[in-house]
């Protein structure tokens, strides 16, 4: 896989980053912002495009803006939580208790 560029867009509380694929559809990792807290509760990756990658990279950009933001992740996501998990790294932004 080449340069992903990923972008975000919110609608209030709710927040998505997205991968477009083109005619193979998007990734996306969505959140609800609750306060200072960011909720993401989904991700998704074409199953053609699974293991290249692509999850992980919208939930680094996700963790990477939490941080510039000052706010928290609670990560509901099964994936999230897992990728979190396995990244020490990211515990510096990981809400207490999740």
């Amino acid at each position: 896989m080449g340069e992903t560029t990923i972008t975000e867009t919110r609608d209030g509380a709710l927040g998505r980053y997205a991968v477009s694929h083109g005619k193979d559809g998007e990734s996306e990792l969505t959140y609800t912002l609750q306060g200072q807290v960011m909720v993401i509760g989904h991700t998704f990756t074409p199953p053609a495009l699974r293991g290249h990658g692509i999850a992980a990279r919208l939930v680094e950009r996700a963790v990477e803006d939490a941080r510039k933001r000052g706010w928290t992740i609670n990560p509901v996501c099964p994936y999230v939580r897992i990728k979190m998990d396995r990244t020490p790294a990211m515990n510096d932004v990981r809400e207490t208790g999740t």
